[in-house]
């Protein structure tokens, strides 16, 4: 046979060029899970939007009733609670205080403290105590804010005067001591006053005040704060901070001179944000007085201000209204507060009356100043006390001029008290005793029978619902759009998307159903998203067809950050954070305003559970399946869900999060190593059907003693039965799944 002519052969070649062309498009068309929207098009979501910083705006929307409120606040709290570590409050131990080194005045005297809020941590400031009186006093804590020095503040001579030219400040000495001078006054107006220094101020210097993120406490064991490892088990500066003012409120409540039923804090800027975050997840003060802080704009910019959850869907305005019904009183200036008469006030003053307690909110715009606690704030504090703590005195009160106290007399450390170790090795000590501490209550948790069982849930529970941060979307909430189905043979395929219209979300979805359906449905997640159900062909695996032969149909979704909310298809390698240098960005200015993006794909799972629960048409039991690297957000969604799910798939590949190195990690989530890491997690599945997998000999749950024991919960629950652990081959792991979920 000869050769083809030159054309010829040209001819065949580019035909078969073509052939092999359109075949392999064919196919690559078909290795591809089916598309929702137009390829290139993102999902309309809020979560591709910027993320939410601490210059946002943040309105407080008002309760109708009380009942409503009640509820809120509960939530509020424990949300607040669990961001600042004091979910279960650390072990309280001996204050330890130490009084010394009294100075004395003509109407009132002034002593050194210092006392132990952790052991070896010490909080640190001057007593006040007025002079010819008798019996229980009413007292006032006054945390300060963020001047240069703190409680040894002392502002320049020239400056000064201008301030009392400006109508600032009414006498020098005042002005340039603002911090004793509030102390002073209140003292001549018959309170016991204590003033405390904030971390890192005056004579607290055991740690820095923001000594932010540091390589060197980023390791896997003895971190320091800042660190991911800390961050993990919510042990931050702000938390510090706040059990410091709780301690001293122990201290100082406790005292033979004051009334413990009538104290009132009060602080400005810094201390501001100490005040109101004291008197909202601490019941005892009777009257508030937060300074130039409270706004709907501008949260607190320092890192001591900030942690991760606090202020995760409310603001500084809700968190102050957890204050009512008892008296809160607030000053507003040229500065991000200015606009409280019209942003804010008018909340809290309908909150206050929902209450029936109207007259006991209040701020005072004073727009000619610029940020302070100046004479003429402090005298609206002075009135505010006076009224509130039933001082009885004659007003108007006027702060009368005063002999400051030197450095020397107000500084706590001296010859026969030396001060205290601090530096890195110290903040490595303390957070180990904060860890450990925490460890052992966590491991007394350990349910043993269903009492136990009901307080590990309302603690362990509790600190989990807090940092997903969203229960199981009410019936009719989540709706499916864009729907478009297609017959494939014994079964048809549907493409649409997941709404949850309320929190601005939308998810790519596909659901393979067979033609008989039993009213079943298996939520199958997978880290690659909707496209795990599909073979390289195209088809769907086999551990779906198994299911789909068995009348069960198969929902496939893509979470944010997974196919179709990437261009290229690929999941997202890193979560976003606020700040240019993901290095050194402290995890709190991302994750104290926005959910951390692990919360964010169980917030996806649950839409999805509640979809199916409720759509069009309802099934009758739902499944969730999390195989090869996705047991970890089934295993989330499961422990909120409840009995939402009837039969979840969880494994885990030896997932913890305590193996996390990065904040931005797409799976970091602080808190998650705190309560028993991801086991303490999937206990919360009992007493429900759970088939575990992924969990080797050493880090099976109920064989290591720092792991949560999931059998226990099961056993605790008398429902041992319903624990299925899968050890066999990596391979075999979605056909036993399978096996499992269908008999």
């Amino acid at each position: 046979m000869r050769d083809p002519a030159p054309q010829t052969r040209l001819l065949l070649a580019a035909c078969l060029a073509l052939t092999l062309l359109l075949f392999g498009s064919a196919i690559a068309t078909r290795a591809e899970a089916p598309r929702v929207l137009p390829s290139g098009q993102l999902p309309h979501d809020s979560r591709l939007g910027p993320l939410k910083n601490l210059d946002g705006y943040f309105p407080f929307h008002p309760f109708a009733s009380r009942e409503a409120w009640t509820k809120r606040s509960e939530q509020l709290l424990r949300q607040m609670r669990v961001g600042l570590g004091l979910w279960p409050m650390p072990s309280k131990t001996p204050a330890n205080a130490v009084i010394h080194g009294k100075v004395d005045r003509p109407e009132y005297t002034v002593e050194k403290v210092y006392l132990e809020s952790f052991p070896g941590h010490f909080v640190s400031g001057n007593l006040y105590r007025p002079k010819g009186r008798k019996g229980r006093l009413p007292g006032v804590l006054c945390p300060h804010g963020h001047w240069a020095n703190g409680r040894f503040q002392d502002t320049g001579p020239k400056e000064i005067r201008q301030q009392i030219v400006n109508g600032e400040e009414r006498f020098e000495v005042g002005g340039r001591h603002v911090i004793q001078a509030r102390c002073v006054q209140l003292a001549r107006m018959g309170c016991v006053v204590f003033q405390y220094d904030m971390v890192g101020n005056a004579d607290s210097q055991q740690l820095a005040h923001r000594p932010g993120v540091r390589e060197k406490m980023n390791t896997p064991e003895n971190w320091g704060y800042f660190s991911p490892q800390a961050e993990l088990r919510l042990q931050n500066m702000m938390g510090l901070q706040t059990y410091n003012s709780i301690r001293t409120l122990d201290w100082f409540s406790e005292l033979p001179d004051v009334d413990p039923k009538r104290i009132a804090v009060t602080g400005a800027s810094g201390g501001g944000t100490q005040t109101f975050i004291l008197c909202a997840i601490d019941p005892r003060p009777a009257v508030a007085f937060p300074a130039v802080m409270v706004s709907t704009a501008m949260q607190g910019g320092c890192t001591c201000e900030n942690a991760c959850y606090l202020r995760v869907g409310t603001g500084n305005i809700e968190i102050a209204a957890l204050i009512s019904p008892r008296p809160l009183g607030m000053t507003a200036a040229d500065d991000w507060t200015k606009e409280i008469a019209t942003k804010g006030l008018p909340e809290l003053k309908q909150h206050y009356k929902m209450l029936g307690v109207e007259e006991l909110v209040m701020a005072k715009p004073l727009l000619q100043f610029g940020h302070n606690y100046n004479y003429v704030s402090r005298e609206v504090m002075y009135h505010w006390v006076n009224k509130h703590l039933k001082l009885g005195l004659e007003e108007p009160i006027v702060e009368e001029d005063y002999k400051p106290l030197s450095r020397t007399e107000m500084s706590v450390w001296d010859d026969k008290h030396p001060r205290p170790p601090g530096g890195d090795d110290y903040e490595r000590s303390l957070l180990k005793w904060i860890t450990d501490d925490s460890q052992r209550q966590v491991a007394a948790l350990l349910p043993k029978d269903k009492q136990s069982l009901a307080r590990y849930r309302e603690i362990v529970g509790g600190a989990v619902d807090a940092m997903i941060g969203r229960g199981l979307p009410e019936p009719g909430t989540i709706q499916a759009a864009n729907l478009h189905q297609q017959e494939l043979g014994e079964w048809r395929t549907a493409t649409f998307l997941i709404r949850h219209t309320a929190a601005g979300e939308e998810l790519p979805a596909v659901r393979l159903e067979p033609k008989s359906w039993n009213k079943r449905v298996v939520i199958w997640i997978d880290k690659m998203g909707k496209q795990s159900l599909f073979d390289d062909g195209g088809m769907p695996k086999p551990a779906v067809r198994k299911l789909l032969a068995a009348g069960v149909a198969v929902v496939g979704v893509d979470l944010f950050g997974q196919g179709e909310f990437t261009a290229d298809g690929k999941p997202l390698a890193e979560a976003r954070l606020n700040g240019e240098d993901k290095q050194q960005t402290y995890a709190a200015y991302t994750f104290g305003y926005n959910h951390p993006m692990f919360s964010q794909r169980v917030h996806d799972v649950l839409s999805t559970i509640a979809l199916m629960r409720s759509g069009e048409t309802p099934a009758e039991k739902v499944d969730l399946v999390g195989l090869a690297g996705a047991g970890h957000w089934v295993a989330a969604a499961r422990a909120v869900a409840s009995s939402a799910v009837d039969r979840a798939v969880v494994d885990t590949d030896g997932f913890r999060f305590a193996k996390l190195t990065a904040v931005y990690d797409p799976d970091f989530l602080p808190g998650g190593a705190k309560y028993g890491d991801l086991p303490g997690m999937i206990a919360l599945s009992a007493p429900h059907p759970l088939w575990l997998a992924g969990e080797t000999a050493e880090t099976a749950p109920g064989t290591a003693p720092q792991e949560w024991s999931v059998a226990a919960a099961y056993q605790a629950a008398g429902q041992s039965d319903n624990l299925t652990v899968f050890a066999g081959k990596e391979q075999d792991k979605p056909s036993a799944a399978v096996e499992w979920l269908l008999h």
